[in-house]
């Protein structure tokens, strides 16, 4: 037997190029296998594949956070924010609008100038005798204008101007017309100068018999060639009564055709109608279209009397005639009767927040009074009264409401009226004393009001500040206006 060769199994011998040293060859240990370093040799338990590196969390540094600023993820992060952020913004802003346009809310029309002006009626007395006393009187008007623009007046209507008939440019009118009309020529001048309108008034007066004077023989042209002559003049407009002949819609269809011809934008000449009947007779124009014969009718809160109105005679006539109907027509009053002196302020007041356009009488606008704080205080009342009546939209536009008053000493006092007027949520309760005896505020009858309130004006012109409906009392022969405030409002 050759050598001492170690056989293989069964016998077999080993392939020649493999090499008997396992651990020489390339079978052996791999340098860093499965995560060892070198020289160290893998075993059984050595896992193959490395696990992941376990990673501490920790706060990014200055330097790492302007670095991941800076990248394009954020970037779109922040447009994208920015964009919701004014979406969003804009979208509250639209639903805001929309709330605020979509919620009802009273719409006021636009005036006319008839309709936010006070009337001072002016009577030229014609008849005081001979033509100097006559142009006295026109001159002592002319002195006291200054003095009705200052408190307010915008517009003045001359009354019983005419002995007949107003005079007319024409060579053969009698001087006498002839000096009466350079004198209301001069009235309306000096009114012009003030920016004071003028309405003349021209009720029982029949233009029909200028036909004398002007040769003309047909009567509609001469009322025609009267209305023209004194529009020229600066006429803003004219009065009749109900009772005239005129009064009919064939007449006051061609009245109306004069008065537009005269009647530029935002400067539009009128016609009052002055109710001396109980009822007035209606006007029936729907078959002549949506034409406007009448602007404005004149009422009287107080019949005309021979004697002195007692304070239940007043309340009464102001329960019946103070009724406000849907008309076309606008509404203004005026104080015909006569009432004790007591009583003119409180009327004063009623007239001036009652919806329409008052008209005053001379002694009415505070210019005659016993002593110098009187009239001190009666100016202050009616500058008061008429300032805000200009301003108030619940005085201009408001709705009335008659106010049932009780009173915790008397259960029904006809002698105390009360009435609200309201526009939105501004609202002004008018309260009227007529009576001699004081009357307090009953807290059941105030319920249905806001408690508190602020005066406006009172006919002493002593109440100032806010109060209480609760615990206020009126005063004799007193009229107090408030302004309610609701629960939490200022304004």
């Amino acid at each position: 037997m050759m050598g001492s060769e170690t056989s293989g199994p069964k016998g077999k011998k080993p392939p020649a190029d493999m090499p008997l040293n396992v651990k020489d060859s390339c079978y052996g240990p791999v340098s860093g296998a499965a995560g060892l370093s070198n020289g160290e040799e893998a075993s059984e338990t050595t896992p193959l594949l490395p696990s992941e590196p376990v990673y501490a969390w920790r706060p990014l540094d200055q330097q790492e956070l302007r670095a991941a600023a800076g990248g394009p993820g954020w970037r779109k992060i922040r447009q994208s924010l920015v964009l919701l952020f004014w979406i969003s913004w804009v979208s509250l802003l639209a639903v805001a609008l929309t709330i605020v346009v979509m919620s009802p809310r009273p719409v006021p029309t636009c005036l006319k100038w008839w309709q936010k002006c006070l009337f001072y009626r002016l009577r030229a007395e014609p008849d005081v005798g001979t033509e100097a006393e006559r142009s006295e009187v026109i001159n002592a008007a002319c002195k006291r204008l200054p003095h009705l623009r200052s408190v307010g007046i915008g517009a003045v209507i001359l009354e019983e101007v005419f002995h007949k008939k107003p005079p007319v440019e024409n060579a053969t009118t009698p001087s006498e017309n002839l000096e009466a009309l350079a004198q209301i020529q001069h009235l309306l001048t000096e009114c012009k100068e003030l920016d004071l309108r003028v309405v003349l008034d021209l009720c029982n007066v029949n233009l029909s018999e200028l036909q004398e004077e002007t040769g003309n023989s047909n009567h509609s042209a001469a009322e025609k060639h009267a209305l023209r002559f004194w529009l020229e003049q600066g006429v803003a407009g004219f009065v009749i009564c109900d009772t005239d002949a005129v009064y009919s819609v064939e007449t006051l269809l061609e009245w109306r055709g004069v008065l537009d011809e005269f009647s530029p934008y935002h400067n539009e000449r009128i016609l009052v109608v002055k109710q001396t009947t109980d009822v007035l007779h209606p006007l029936n124009v729907s078959t002549y279209g949506n034409i406007t014969l009448i602007n404005v009718v004149m009422r009287a809160v107080l019949p005309k009397s021979r004697h002195l109105l007692s304070a239940a005679e007043v309340a009464e006539a102001l329960e019946t005639r103070v009724q406000l109907k849907r008309e076309a027509a606008w509404p203004s009053w005026s104080v015909e009767g006569e009432a004790s002196q007591d009583l003119q302020q409180i009327l004063l007041v009623l007239v001036m927040t009652l919806p329409g356009s008052p008209a005053f009488q001379s002694q009415e606008t505070t210019e005659q009074t016993q002593d110098e704080r009187t009239h001190r205080s009666a100016v202050t009342l009616f500058t008061t009264l008429s300032r805000s009546k200009n301003r108030e939209e619940a005085l201009l536009y408001g709705n009335f409401t008659f106010l049932s008053f009780n009173t915790s000493s008397n259960a029904s006092s006809p002698l105390v009226l009360a009435f609200l007027r309201s526009w939105g949520c501004v609202h002004f309760l008018v309260l009227l004393n007529l009576g001699p005896e004081p009357h307090p505020l009953d807290s059941a009858w105030t319920q249905s009001l806001p408690e508190k309130g602020m005066f406006v004006a009172s006919t002493g012109m002593n109440r100032l500040g806010m109060t209480s409906l609760y615990s206020m009392t009126l005063q004799p022969h007193e009229a107090v206006v408030i302004k309610l405030f609701q629960a939490g409002s200022y304004a």
